[in-house]
Formats: C-alpha cells, structure tokens, sequence
C-alpha cells in the first residue's frame, strides 16, 4: 500500500514539474504579420495566434466561432485597423465577450494608429470602390513601420504581462539591432529598383513603394476591390505603349487573371510577392518576408 502511495505521490511530482512556471499570454493577431512580431518580441512567454493566412484576403473574413473562441481566450488583440478587419473583427470582439480586448483598453493594439498613413482618400464615396476612410492599411511592406509597430507591442505587452517585462525589452533590443541591420542590408541590395516603373494589381504597396523609390503607374483595378474587365485593361495597355512599366505587382492572395492578361500583351513579368508572412515558402517569418520580397522584385528586372 505505502509502495502505491509513493508511485503515486512520484508521479505526481513528475507531472507538476512537467508543467509551465506560468501560462503564456495568448495574443491574437488579426494578420499573419503582427503574430510573427508577437512571437519576435514575446518569445516563449507568448502563444501567438493569426485569425487569417498569407492566402486570404484579410478585408474578407469570415467571424467565425472558433475566431471568437480565441479571441475570447487571449489577453492581447493586435490589429492592422485603417478598416483592413472592419467586416469581421468587431464582431469577433464583441461576440467574445471578453471585455480586456475591447478597443480602447490596454489588451487592444492597433498598428495603424502608430504610423503616417497614405493614400487618405480627399473624399468618400461608395461609388469610389472599397476605400479606406483613414488611408491605406497595408502598412507592413515597409520595415521601417514594422519597427515602430515592434517598440509599440512591446510595451503593450509589458503593460498587460509585467512579470515578464524584463524579457519583452530584452527581445526588443535584440530585435530592433538585427532589424536594423536587416534593413540596411535590403535597401543597398534593392538600389537598382529606385524609379523603376511599375502597375499593381491592387494598391497593396504604396508604403513599399515608397520605401524602395518604386514608382508605381497606376492600379489595374478600377476601383478598390473591384476586378478589372477587358476594356479596362485595354486602356491600361494603350498607357503601357506610351508610358512602359517593366513589372506587375501582385499579391499573392489576390487572382492572376488581370495580371497575367497585361503582362502577356505588354511582355512584361508579372511578380507575385508574399505580402505577407507565410506568402511564399521563403517568406517563413518577417526576416524571410522581405528576403524575399527583394529578391522576387530584383528578379523581375532580369
């Protein structure tokens, strides 16, 4: 009997010791972007979660309930805002029930808000197509905003978690210098793509654009979110006789079908970025992302 008692007080200890000093803190990120800075800065002190993947389109989610479940789980949502999640994460957030992660308490991040935003539109008209009131919220092809994005989270992070505030500013640190580096390292490769003319798919990359010097012609969608048709594009290829880009830009979540029908006609390739973490095989965290990025845009000029 004593000989079971100690197996079972043994086991016991085992399994207690198998367990995590304290629980992670969950952090829900709306795009695969801010889960891969989450993991940067938050380590193993964090479970960091995307509600959507490099091949959704992130204006388009459904809210799901195993999207409200998470939510309803985690102490720390960081969102893009600008409206990129505007038809599905409020829903996700109110239906959680979950009262910390609300906008405007501390368990609420949005990224947006922490960066100049472009293309603000001078008006606001339905009638002009899925327009952004607050301006363009694809603000993650730039590395120079991801930075700032970074110094942000990790102090939201050491608001919400501060027993472990020491490690969010040690992973900063460490961050921030490779970061930088990194950056430097992708505009010196990236000089031969300064003024270098280019149509896009969908206005996904003017932050990009205007950290590289890209100069970007025009979009080939008519109106934001809205597919172009044959005689639209038929105009498009008449500027391209007159005004010669040397590349297409296109998302890789978006159709090839516009793309490729332009780039056909006007000989010129049509370069498909990750946009995202997760976007291509290459572009597995954000170092990789813009690795590759560089190196897809470099490509296109051969």
């Amino acid at each position: 009997m004593l000989s079971k008692l100690i197996l079972r007080l043994v086991a016991l200890f085992f399994a207690l010791a198998a367990l995590p000093a304290s629980a992670a803190l969950n952090v829900f990120a709306s795009v695969p972007e801010w889960a891969a800075l989450a993991k940067e800065i938050g380590g193993d002190k964090v479970n960091a979660f995307s509600a959507t993947n490099a091949l959704q389109d992130p204006h388009r989610i459904d809210a799901k309930p195993s999207l409200i479940a998470r939510a309803r789980s985690s102490q720390l949502v960081v969102a893009t805002g600008a409206e990129l999640e505007i038809g599905w994460l409020p829903m996700v957030l109110r239906e959680s029930g979950n009262a910390a992660i609300q906008p405007g308490q501390p368990g609420y991040l949005e990224a947006a808000s922490l960066v100049r935003l472009r293309e603000v539109p001078a008006r606001l008209d339905r009638a002009d197509g899925d327009v952004h009131a607050s301006g363009n919220p694809h603000i993650q092809t730039d590395p120079r905003n991801i930075l700032k994005v970074a110094e942000a989270l990790a102090a939201r992070l050491i608001l919400v978690d501060p027993a472990n505030a020491e490690t969010y500013k040690a992973n900063l640190v460490r961050f921030s210098d490779k970061w930088k580096a990194a950056m430097t390292r992708w505009e010196l490769a990236a000089a031969p793509l300064r003024g270098v003319p280019v149509w896009v798919q969908h206005r996904s990359f003017p932050y990009m654009a205007d950290w590289l010097g890209l100069k970007e012609l025009g979009a080939l969608e008519p109106k934001a979110g809205v597919e172009p048709g044959s005689a639209h594009l038929a105009g498009i290829l008449e500027r391209q006789k007159v005004a010669p880009a040397k590349m297409i830009l296109r998302p890789v979540y978006t159709r090839s079908t516009a793309s490729d029908w332009l780039g056909e006609r006007a000989h010129i390739p049509v370069i498909v970025l990750p946009f995202t973490v997760g976007g291509t095989p290459e572009a597995a965290d954000l170092f990789g992302l813009f690795d590759d990025t560089i190196r897809r845009l470099l490509a296109g000029l051969k």
